[in-house]
């Protein structure tokens, strides 16, 4: 059974191309790298728009006192307030791309 929205004479190699674009574009295309400025964390970020913004660690949030002085997983946390401030100030200085402005 085809799935309802695939091309039902397409070629397979040609949307599973596109599905990998896609894929890519959502996940990877647009991340930047950017170090919180009060422990030195270093994540990859990216602006979807002014009130978007997502946040792939790359390391274990161990040096982030912030996240320390919880009692909770960090995953069930929000970004620390100094993480998202040292990225609304790349923002503000025109040094992270905001796509709607």
């Amino acid at each position: 059974m085809m799935w309802a929205k695939a091309p039902v004479s397409g070629n397979v190699s040609a949307v599973s191309a596109r599905t990998a674009a896609d894929r890519r574009g959502f996940l990877v295309d647009g991340l930047r790298p950017v170090e919180c400025t009060a422990c030195g964390t270093c994540v990859l970020v990216k602006k979807s728009s002014q009130h978007h913004t997502s946040i792939q660690w790359q390391t274990s949030t161990d040096n982030c006192a912030e996240y320390a002085a919880q009692n909770k997983p960090a995953a069930l946390m929000d970004t620390c307030s100094k993480l998202r401030a040292s990225i609304e100030s790349l923002v503000s200085e025109g040094l992270l791309e905001v796509p709607d402005g």
